[in-house]
């Protein structure tokens, strides 16, 4: 069993003195979520199994495998991620490979972004874009002279990134692109990448992302839609018009929980994509500002504890909080976007609140790590101390 010697078992001690801003935002999230999709699937639910509380127990089984996977990884230093950066991105691409294969991938709404483990529905996309953040995180450590210095170290990683970017618009997944390029140009960018080269790859970036969207009929008509869903508000503008009545009758302080009309079958996807929608026609505008407020309190102690790690010179450590705090906030920011109609309709979920196995877990894995590594920050400063103590006795 010497595979089980990566591990280093955290006490619970320990993981009470994690961040408790960060543990106390991420379990209100979490409960919230709870409750959504207990709320916003009971029509759906009765419709298609007979009973008004099946997502709702899957949400739950999901989050118990999401505490379980996490705490296992609480238990595995950060050290050792490094070392598998390369093998976990080389595991993610397979990923992505096989859900496009016939008879491995699944395929719902037209999308093949799925592979069946019994269990859940583990998507593809999600695994890859932690495997990335933890990969483009290592490379920084280890090429961190080449980011800063030429261009090469710099496009490097984007040319990896492109394949993945492909695999993804084959299934096609046009959201997860954009998150997983945002994501892996914003931590470049932080590895210390001059300003002028970001500016030109984000320009260029855009220019690509464009192109790519209006290629497409289907992407074409939700960008038009998007502008204006009214205009056809019973075909194609049918989800976004339906969404904004939601957020028409919560008004202030919502409905009540429970209490909307819109998941009765009238939004389209109310427990999964747009679950932010009977939200607010639940809780009002106020329910939406503060679950927003909990995204953001969360995401920013995280960045918190990634700072600290830097303080600290763990710069791996450090990076990879700031990459899985920006893959959740820029879904988050997407999510919202486009429930309230600022942004075209994209299949992502809301982090933690939607219904969804994969985001579930995977998010909820990441997260766990954010938490190791505020134990490790403490371990470190612990080690400084008493190292300290002992040359002052000596001396």
């Amino acid at each position: 069993m010497k595979w089980l010697k990566v591990f280093d078992r955290v006490s619970i001690r320990e993981f009470a003195q994690v961040d408790v801003v960060f543990v106390a935002s991420v379990v209100a999230i979490l409960a919230l979520g709870m409750v959504m999709v207990s709320s916003a699937s009971i029509s759906i639910s009765e419709d298609i199994h007979g009973h008004p509380y099946f997502f709702m127990v899957r949400q739950a089984l999901y989050l118990i495998i999401g505490l379980i996977s996490g705490w296992v990884l609480l238990s595995l230093p950060t050290s050792q991620l490094h070392k598998w950066g390369i093998l976990m991105m080389g595991l993610s691409l397979i990923l992505l490979i096989l859900v496009l294969m016939p008879g491995i991938g699944k395929s719902v709404n037209g999308s093949r972004r799925w592979i069946n483990l019994v269990v859940f529905n583990l998507q593809a996309s999600e695994v890859a874009k932690v495997c990335m953040v933890v990969y483009v995180s290592g490379y920084l450590v280890r090429r961190a002279d080449r980011v800063r210095e030429g261009w090469v170290g710099f496009v490097l990683p984007l040319c990896l990134c492109s394949i993945f970017l492909l695999f993804l618009l084959f299934e096609p997944d046009f959201g997860a692109s954009v998150v997983l390029l945002g994501t892996v140009m914003v931590l470049l960018f932080l590895g210390g990448a001059p300003l002028y080269q970001f500016l030109l790859l984000m320009v260029g970036a855009v220019l690509m992302l464009g192109v790519v969207a209006i290629s497409e009929s289907y992407r074409l008509k939700r960008l038009m839609n998007f502008i204006d869903p009214w205009a056809d508000p019973f075909n194609e503008g049918y989800q976004l018009s339906q969404a904004l009545i939601a957020y028409g009758r919560g008004e202030w302080f919502g409905l009540g929980l429970g209490n909307s009309v819109q998941k009765l079958s009238y939004l389209p996807e109310a427990h999964t994509d747009f679950v932010f929608s009977i939200w607010v026609e639940e809780t009002g505008m106020f329910g939406g500002l503060l679950l927003i407020c909990l995204f953001a309190l969360m995401v920013a102690r995280a960045f918190k504890i990634g700072r600290h790690a830097m303080t600290l010179s763990r710069p791996f450590a450090a990076y990879m909080c700031f990459g899985f705090s920006i893959l959740i906030l820029a879904q988050v920011i997407i999510n919202i976007g486009v429930n309230t109609g600022f942004l075209p309709t994209k299949g992502l979920t809301l982090p933690l609140i939607s219904y969804g196995g994969s985001s579930l877990i995977i998010t909820l894995s990441s997260l766990f790590v954010v938490a190791r590594v505020d134990i490790e920050n403490r371990r470190v400063e612990n080690d400084s101390g008493e190292s300290s103590k002992l040359k002052e006795s000596a001396a």
